[in-house]
């Protein structure tokens, strides 16, 4: 495995770090802790979410062009509108 494979394995594994804390905070709440000292399900989420980032800027110096792009955004952010719409009319979210 060379650098960047690796560097694409922890992505994915931030990503799934990113899934496993939006997954708490949607079954106990953002601002809830667990039974511990931790960080909030939000603070996780930001956490995990700047981890990405860090290794996304890591692939880019490594020669990837991963980068923010504002119509790919604008057009996922229409799609996803669209679908909450849709489900809102199909009684499957409340309005």
């Amino acid at each position: 495995m060379n650098r960047s494979e690796h560097l694409l394995t922890i992505a994915i594994e931030e990503c799934a770090e990113i899934q496993h804390a939006i997954s708490k905070a949607k079954r106990f709440g953002l601002h809830d802790h667990g039974h511990s000292e931790r960080l909030t399900n939000e603070q996780q989420i930001q956490k995990e979410f700047n981890d990405l980032l860090a290794v996304v800027d890591m692939l880019n110096d490594d020669g990837m062009d991963l980068h923010r792009d504002p119509k790919l955004v604008r057009e996922k952010m229409q799609r996803v509108e669209k679908y909450l719409l849709y489900s809102e009319e199909r009684g499957t979210l409340a309005s």
